[in-house]
């Protein structure tokens, strides 16, 4: 919404300060009040993992954790996000060190074209952090929010029956 706002209407409009921890770092930004997570994420800082997809929350693409739990980007306005630990699929890894569900993902090939690979792989840890998939069709239910139009649904299954007990024993996100 920002881009189709001249820049003294922009202007006119106080910037909100917000503080969180964006993938392990402390962060304060300052937003306008109408920017929604996605786009500050994206555009403002660089953070290109999280896909814009549809825009209405209903393909996952967008999908980020905030406190460990899964949240659509497109319909998050980053002001909610004030005092918020936000983890994209940039902050899962540690260091050169894929995250469990990564790993999964790769071993199962549990991608194709790979557009909705990180709204999947957040998803995928905001579910073990729920702690309520156990089962294949509890894992094929909660993670129904995350289209993929490639059709890799029995693999993104498989490798997140595999990862996790390897996630829960790390700490999900952590």
């Amino acid at each position: 919404m920002s881009a189709t706002l001249s820049e003294a209407t922009q202007a006119a409009f106080a910037r909100h300060p917000i503080r969180l921890i964006l993938n392990g770092q402390s962060r304060e930004l300052h937003v306008l009040p109408w920017t929604m997570l996605l786009d500050l994420l994206r555009e403002q800082l660089d953070l290109v993992g999280s896909k814009k997809g549809c825009d209405h929350g209903q393909c996952g693409a967008c999908t980020v954790l905030r406190d460990g739990k899964r949240i659509n980007a497109c319909l998050t306005l980053a002001v909610m996000c004030d005092g918020a630990k936000l983890t994209t699929v940039e902050g899962l890894a540690d260091g050169d060190q894929l995250h469990p569900m990564q790993q999964a993902f790769i071993k199962h090939d549990a991608f194709q074209c790979g557009y909705c690979t990180p709204g999947q792989i957040c998803s995928a840890v905001g579910l073990v952090n729920e702690g309520r998939a156990q089962t294949p069709g509890e894992i094929s239910e909660l993670m129904s929010g995350n289209l993929c139009r490639c059709g890799a649904y029995t693999n993104i299954r498989d490798a997140i029956e595999e990862a996790l007990p390897r996630c829960q024993q790390s700490g999900g996100d952590q």
